[in-house]
């Protein structure tokens, strides 16, 4: 691509040029390459939606007790999310105080306080610092605390947002509560988790997870028990499918929440969809893979998986007996990790409730085949003969849908700002 000099005129470049390009888009059809492929187009992803959107960050259930806590890289930003004494989820930027250093340099451990090993700044779980040697009278502590990192629960779920002022989070608080709180996921274990590194940008991940048109002939673990159906890939609702309608009817009859509901935004939205003829779980068999229910408040059958799609970080499956939950992060333009985890009972024991190649063996072949698609589809894009192409209106609705988002965001951002509520489609 055309690129004016380094520097200011260089990031003018880049915004004129991906504004001019989402206005002349065709709609219905993917993006043109360099949305794809451009590294200051992904630099523009991360300012525009990565560091300003609520992102899903991990499981209340793995900050057990007071000092643990976990790792993740966004971007350019280092972050520590940890439980305190108090027993609050707390965030912070980590990057000491003092010279920058990274603070907590393991993915996961627990702790009683924060030290930075340069020069060992001593930080309070609540993001105080506790200790500096030798800093001189007129230090003031107070002044050099942790950078917090705005950070919210809900249902056995944490968000973090890198903005100076984060949108609302109470709309999708009230999206998603009813569905998740009788899985009870705060008091679920990780059972199993996988990361791996798909060479492909994030967009591509997403439009890929977002249609089950290649699934006949790419997924046949998965494929044994989920359905390809655009009721439940697409956004359409599936209300006017007598088997969907039938689905929700008998799970909101058993007190779980099933219709489907979208935020107007189109960033997340919720169902609850059945599993192909009788099975219960993504098994080879279609039976459950945990004989242990994953909440004790759902005894149920056939209540088939509760699904939440969370733009830009997160897709979920929820069904009786576990729960498999994905996180999208994105590392550069054609670099994407997909960290995956398998939630079970916190009482469920490997090898006695559960086999754990039973429990994981879809989605290990599932995750592994997708990285492949999205692979070759990268290497494709890169092509100067690449020109977008046409989605199917009847099997890629929610690629069309994922893309309109992606765009509308993008767009409005490069040139103002809007909020929007929740609506539910019948």
């Amino acid at each position: 691509m055309f690129r004016l000099s380094n520097g200011k005129d260089d990031e003018v470049d880049a915004r004129s040029e991906m504004l001019n390009l989402i206005r002349s888009r065709k709609e219905g059809y993917s993006l043109p390459q360099p949305f794809y492929v451009d590294q200051e187009f992904f630099d523009l992803d991360l300012e525009l939606i990565w560091y300003r959107d609520w992102l899903f960050a991990g499981h209340d259930c793995e900050l057990l007790k007071a000092g643990s806590y976990f790792t993740l890289q966004v971007g350019s930003y280092p972050v520590v999310v940890l439980r305190d004494r108090e027993g609050q989820i707390r965030a912070f930027h980590n990057s000491c105080r003092h010279r920058g250093s990274r603070v907590c340099t393991s993915v996961r451990g627990t702790t009683a306080k924060l030290v930075c090993p340069y020069h060992q700044w001593t930080y309070n779980l609540d993001g105080s610092l506790a200790f500096a040697r030798q800093m001189g009278e007129d230090f003031d502590p107070s002044q050099h605390s942790l950078k917090p990192v705005a950070c919210e629960s809900v249902a056995g779920y944490i968000f973090i947002c890198l903005a100076n002022e984060p949108a609302d989070f109470a709309p999708f608080r009230e999206l998603m509560q009813p569905y998740f709180a009788p899985h009870n996921l705060k008091d679920a274990k990780i059972a199993f988790e996988s990361t791996i590194v798909e060479k492909g940008n994030w967009k591509l991940v997403w439009e890929n997870n977002r249609e089950c048109y290649h699934c006949a002939g790419s997924h046949p673990e998965l494929c044994k028990t989920y359905s390809e159906s655009p009721n439940v890939t697409g956004v359409s609702g599936g209300g006017e499918d007598p088997e969907m309608a039938d689905h929700w009817a008998r799970c909101e009859a058993a007190g779980l929440p099933a219709k489907f509901q979208i935020h107007d935004s189109g960033q997340f939205r919720a169902i609850r969809a059945p599993l192909l003829r009788e099975a219960e779980s993504y098994t080879m068999s279609g039976k459950r893979a945990v004989t242990r229910p994953l909440s004790d408040a759902v005894q149920a059958e056939r209540i088939g998986a509760l699904m939440l799609f969370n733009y830009p970080t997160t897709w979920n499956h929820v069904l009786v007996d576990h729960a498999v939950t994905f996180r999208v992060m994105p590392i550069g333009p054609n670099e994407t990790a997909v960290t995956t985890k398998w939630l079970v009972h916190k009482d469920a024991v490997e090898g006695v409730d559960y086999n754990l190649d039973e429990l994981t063996h879809v989605w290990t072949q599932t995750n592994d085949q997708d990285r492949r698609i999205v692979e070759e589809n990268a290497f494709g894009i890169r092509s100067p003969a690449y020109e977008p192409g046409p989605y199917s209106q009847v099997h890629e609705g929610g690629v069309i849908q994922f893309v309109d988002w992606y765009a509308r965001f993008v767009e409005t951002r490069l040139g103002g700002s809007g909020q929007s509520h929740i609506r539910r489609v019948a």
